[in-house]
C-alpha cells in the first residue's frame, strides 16, 4: 500500500481565464463555442461533463470568446462554481472532450489545469468528495449569497493516490454514476409517457378521451373537484403541544417538492384529538401554503397505525361512488395544475384556499369502473417511477459514503 502524495493547491494547478457572458447570450441549438455556466455546474452537471452533450450550451455571440483562444478547456481541465447561495459553492465538474468544439468557462466559475498528470475523471470526483469540499466551508464569504475566491482555492489541499489507483478509482466510480444515469433516464422516459397518457387518456370537452380501456365507451361527465372529493382541512395543532414520539402529524412542510410526504415529523398525544383529523392511507394531500404550496403528496402510513392532518394541509375526501386512485392521479395531473396557476397567490406567502380548489372542472367517466381501471393504472406507472427514484436514492448513498471512505 503506498503512501497519498499532499500539496496545495496553487503548488499542482495553474489558474485560467474565464468569460463573463451571461444566460442571454447562450442558446442550445448551434454555435462554433460551448460554455460552462456555473449554474449548471451547480444543478446540471455531474464531477464530469463531456462538452459534447447537448446540456452543454453555446454561446451565441462568438466573437466575444474568441480572445480566450489560449484559455479554451482542455481534457482534465477543472472548473469550479465560485458562487451559490448555499453550501453548494466550490462544487466542480471536470472537462472532457472538449473538441471539436472550443470551450470557455463562464461569469462565476474559476477554471484550472493541472500541472501534472492526473487518471480521467479522478479530480472531478475527488474535488466533489467531502474530504476536498469539507475544506471550502471556513473559506465561503458572504451572507445570502456565498462566494470563493482564487486566494481562498489556492490555499486547499489536494491529496493523491498513485496514478494506477486514481485509475482504479475513477472507473469504479463511473460505473456507479452510470447505473445512476441509467435510472435517471428510465425515470425521465417513463414521467414523459405519464405526462402523454394523462393528455389522451382523459376527456377533452368533446366528453370522450382518445385512449381508453375496452369495454368503456360512455361519455364522460364535467365535475366541479368539491362535488366528488372536496379539500377537508386539517386542525391547528398546539406547537407548544408537540413531541418527540406519539401520533405523526403532517404539516406544510412535510409536503416535499419530490411530491412524497416526508421530512421531521411533529408528534402529538393520541388522546388528545379524535379521529376526524386522521389522514386514511394513500391519502392525496395539498400544501395550502409556504415554499410547495399547490404541490400534491400521496401519504404512506406503512410506519404508522395513525397520522393527523393539521392546518394548511388539505385532504381530497372523496364521496363514496368515485375511485380515490382516480382522484389521487387527477389531482396530480397537469390538468390539476394548469388551474391552479390561475388561482395561486404568490408572494413573500403563497396560498390557496379550498373554496378555489373545490371550483375546479374535471371530466370524469360515470363508471366508477372505468375510474378504477385508470386510477389502478397510472398507480403502477408511478410505483415503478418511485422504483427507478429508489433505486438512485440507495445508489447515491453507496457512492456517498465510498467518497467518505475512499478520499483522504
Amino acid at each position: 500500500m503506498f503512501a497519498w502524495e499532499q500539496c496545495k493547491l496553487g503548488d499542482v494547478f495553474s489558474f485560467l481565464k474565464n468569460s463573463t457572458l451571461s444566460r442571454s447570450e447562450l442558446n442550445y441549438e448551434s454555435g462554433k463555442f460551448k460554455y460552462i455556466h456555473y449554474g449548471d455546474i451547480l444543478t446540471k452537471f455531474g464531477d464530469i461533463t463531456d462538452t459534447r452533450n447537448f446540456s452543454v450550451p453555446f454561446v451565441t455571440t462568438p466573437e466575444k470568446v474568441i480572445r480566450l483562444e489560449k484559455y479554451f478547456l482542455q481534457n482534465g481541465d477543472v472548473v469550479i462554481a465560485d458562487t451559490a447561495e448555499d453550501s453548494m459553492v466550490g462544487k466542480v465538474t471536470e472537462i472532457q472532450n472538449p473538441d471539436p468544439f472550443p470551450t470557455v468557462s463562464g461569469l462565476h466559475t474559476i477554471p484550472i489545469r493541472p500541472n501534472k498528470e492526473f487518471a480521467a475523471g479522478f479530480l472531478g470526483h475527488y474535488m466533489n468528495a467531502p474530504f476536498y469540499h469539507d475544506q471550502l466551508f471556513k473559506l465561503m464569504q458572504g451572507v445570502k449569497v456565498l462566494s470563493l475566491s482564487k486566494s481562498a482555492v489556492i490555499q486547499t489541499k489536494i491529496n493523491s493516490p498513485s496514478y494506477c489507483e486514481q485509475r482504479l478509482i475513477s472507473r469504479m466510480i463511473n460505473l456507479i454514476d452510470g447505473t445512476i444515469t441509467l435510472h435517471e433516464e428510465k425515470k425521465r422516459q417513463l414521467e414523459r409517457l405519464k405526462s402523454a397518457l394523462l393528455q389522451k387518456m382523459f376527456a377533452d370537452e368533446s366528453g370522450y378521451p382518445v385512449v381508453r380501456f375496452e369495454g368503456f365507451s360512455d361519455e364522460w361527465e364535467e365535475r366541479k373537484l368539491g362535488d366528488i372529493a372536496p379539500l377537508r382541512g386539517g386542525f391547528a395543532f398546539k406547537s407548544s403541544k408537540f413531541r418527540n414520539t406519539g401520533v405523526p402529524i403532517v404539516r406544510i412542510s412535510n409536503i416535499l417538492s419530490s411530491g412524497e410526504v416526508g421530512g421531521d415529523f411533529a408528534y402529538y398525544d393520541e388522546q388528545d384529538k379524535d379521529d376526524k383529523y386522521i389522514l386514511p392511507d394513500k391519502s392525496a394531500v395539498l400544501a395550502m401554503s409556504g415554499a410547495t404550496t399547490g404541490k400534491v403528496a400521496i401519504l404512506s402510513q406503512t410506519d404508522y397505525d395513525k397520522v393527523y392532518q393539521n392546518q394548511r394541509v388539505g385532504y381530497f375526501q372523496p364521496v363514496d361512488y368515485i375511485d380515490y386512485g382516480f382522484i389521487s392521479t387527477i389531482v396530480r395531473s397537469e390538468l390539476f395544475m394548469m388551474q391552479l396557476e390561475s388561482v395561486l397567490v404568490s408572494g413573500a406567502q403563497p396560498n390557496v384556499s379550498s373554496e378555489e380548489i373545490d371550483s375546479f372542472n374535471f371530466m370524469i367517466p360515470i363508471l366508477v369502473q372505468e375510474q378504477q381501471k385508470i386510477g389502478q393504472f397510472f398507480k403502477q406507472l408511478d410505483d415503478t417511477i418511485a422504483l427507478h427514484q429508489q433505486k438512485i436514492n440507495n445508489i447515491n448513498s453507496v457512492k456517498k459514503s465510498l467518497l467518505q471512505k475512499m478520499f483522504i
